[in-house]
C-alpha cells in the first residue's frame, strides 16, 4: 500500500521524482475501500487458457478485485464449451449497464484481415466507444491494441514478411511513468503476430505517447488519455509454454513461421523455454491496477465519465 505523508511535505515531491508512489493526507482522506470491478473481453480462441493467464497476473495485488468476462453476440467460439461460456460469460449489453474500474481486451486470430471485414467489428466498435466513458482504464492487448489504435486514432497496421515470433527486448522510453515503477532498463515481451504498427504513425499523432519500443520488434506499448488507454503489442500474459504450443501447431504448415527467437534454452527446440518476462508481466499488471485503476477510479463507480 502507498505511504501516507502530510500535505506539502517536501519529501512528497522528492520521492515522486524518484518514481516512488506517495499519497498526501488530503488525497488519502478522500479514499474509501471497495472491490475494484474488472471486465475482460476475451477474444482469444482458447478462452480458458487466456482466463487463467490473466487471472494469474491480476491476483498478484493486495487489492480486492471482482473480475467478470464479456462475450460477443456476433461471434460463437469454436474451441470453448458452450456450457463454459454460458456459466462464466455475459453479453456486452448486460455488462454495459454499469461502469467498470478496469477493462482488458485480448488479442484475436484475425489480424491478417482488414478490420472492417472481421465478422464482429460492428459490435467491437460499439464496445470500444462505450469503454471510453464507462471504464477508468483499458488495456488493449496484441490484435486488440491494433484494433483500438485504428478505431480511436486511425493508426493503420502493416503486414510482415514473416511472423514476429519469440521474446524481444523492450526499452521503456518514459521510465518515470507509474506503469514502469520497479522496471529495469530493459524488459522482455513475447510477440506472436503477422502484422505491425509503426513508430512513425504513433509519434505523428498528438493524442498518443509511445512509451516502450524495441529495435527488433518495434512498437511495444502506447499510452493515451493519460493512462486511460494502454495498447500493448505483445503478450506479457503468456504462460511459459504458449509460444511452444503455437510453434508446434504451425511448424511445417505455414511458410512464414520460424522457431520463436530468444525462447528455447540454447535456441534448441528440444529444450525447455527460458522464461524471461514473468516478473515484469506481474509488475506491469500490478502497476496498472494500482496506479491507473485503483488510484484514479472514483469511489462511486457511477461517477466514471
Amino acid at each position: 500500500m502507498p505511504l501516507r505523508l502530510p500535505d506539502k511535505l517536501p519529501a512528497v515531491d522528492l520521492l515522486k521524482k524518484e518514481n516512488i508512489f506517495v499519497m498526501d493526507e488530503s488525497r488519502a482522506h478522500r479514499q474509501e475501500i471497495r472491490p475494484l470491478k474488472i471486465v475482460v473481453l476475451n477474444l482469444m480462441p482458447l478462452k480458458i487458457t487466456t482466463e487463467t493467464d490473466l487471472v494469474r497476473l491480476l491476483s498478484n495485488t493486495p487489492l480486492q478485485l471482482e473480475v467478470n468476462f464479456m462475450k460477443l453476440r456476433s461471434h460463437t467460439p469454436k474451441n470453448t464449451p458452450v456450457e463454459h461460456m454460458m456459466m462464466f460469460y455475459k453479453d456486452f449489453e448486460e455488462l454495459a449497464k454499469q461502469n467498470w474500474d478496469g477493462m482488458i481486451i485480448t488479442g484475436a486470430p484475425v489480424e491478417q484481415m482488414p478490420f472492417e471485414e472481421v465478422e464482429y467489428w460492428g459490435e467491437l466498435s460499439k464496445i470500444f466507444s462505450w469503454a471510453r466513458n464507462h471504464v477508468t482504464s483499458t488495456l488493449y492487448i496484441c490484435w486488440a491494441a491494433q484494433a483500438g489504435l485504428y478505431y480511436h486514432y486511425g493508426i493503420p497496421k502493416y503486414p510482415l514478411k514473416k511472423k514476429m515470433f519469440g521474446i524481444f527486448r523492450q526499452y521503456p522510453l518514459m521510465p518515470e511513468l507509474p506503469i514502469f515503477r520497479g522496471f529495469d532498463d530493459v524488459f522482455s515481451m513475447p510477440q506472436s503476430r503477422h502484422t505491425e504498427i509503426r513508430r512513425e504513425d504513433i509519434v505523428a499523432n498528438n493524442h498518443l505517447t509511445l512509451i516502450s519500443d524495441s529495435p527488433d520488434s518495434g512498437v511495444g506499448m502506447v499510452m493515451a488519455r493519460g493512462g486511460r488507454e494502454f495498447f500493448i503489442t505483445g503478450h506479457l500474459e503468456y504462460a511459459s509454454d504458449t509460444l511452444d504450443k503455437e510453434y508446434k501447431r504451425d511448424a511445417g504448415k505455414r511458410g512464414d513461421v520460424e522457431m520463436p527467437v530468444n525462447y528455447y534454452r540454447g535456441d534448441d527446440v528440444r529444450n525447455e523455454p527460458l522464461v524471461t518476462w514473468r516478473a515484469h508481466a506481474n509488475l506491469l499488471f500490478s502497476n496498472w491496477v494500482n496506479y491507473y485503476v485503483y488510484q484514479e477510479t472514483p469511489y462511486d463507480i457511477n461517477d466514471i465519465r
